[in-house]
């Protein structure tokens, strides 16, 4: 098991975007993937891009359930590799977010984003597919893929006045 710290917010490394993986099958493609898995659940997170474990490749993984913020209904380990998301819905949910990759975690903020989305990307199998989320899932797509592009979710605060710590957000949500 391999847990990687993750690379905190003015890190440049955050803000470069992320490059096509060509051999999803190389050997640095499945430790990237590995070392992903490993720091998700280690770091109690339910979304990692490659770029917060300091890796360049156009991967991350998403794996919905209960944290210490939220108890979320499960959805399974997935691995999008060169993701593209195809669609999104004009309607816009706002959601409180939050970012390990921001003050670890401890900084939450609302967030407006599409309510649904379509995203085509391959697995660790190298298998294409598309899928359609919405929900929790549909958001950590979107937030895990703004980091492949340099994004940074507090670049989307739909209000500033409503950040909070995590500890404020746990009280709010329980």
């Amino acid at each position: 098991m391999i847990i990687k710290e993750l690379v905190q917010i003015g890190n440049p490394l955050l803000k470069r975007k992320s490059e096509f993986v060509t051999k999803v099958d190389a050997k640095e493609t499945r430790r990237v993937i590995k070392n992903l898995v490993d720091s998700v659940r280690h770091h109690d997170l339910i979304g990692i891009a490659a770029s917060q474990i300091g890796e360049k490749l156009k991967i991350f993984v998403t794996e919905v359930r209960k944290t210490r913020y939220r108890n979320l209904e499960k959805d399974k380990l997935r691995v999008y590799i060169n993701p593209k998301i195809v669609w999104s819905s004009k309607k816009q949910v706002e959601i409180y977010e939050g970012c390990g990759s921001v003050a670890y975690g401890k900084l939450f903020a609302p967030v407006k984003r599409p309510e649904k989305i379509i995203i085509e990307a391959c697995d660790e199998k190298g298998n294409e597919f598309r899928l359609e989320a919405d929900g929790m899932l549909g958001r950590v797509i979107q937030h895990e893929y703004d980091h492949l592009n340099g994004i940074e979710f507090t670049e989307r605060i739909a209000d500033m006045r409503k950040i909070m710590s995590s500890e404020e957000y746990r009280k709010k949500t329980n």
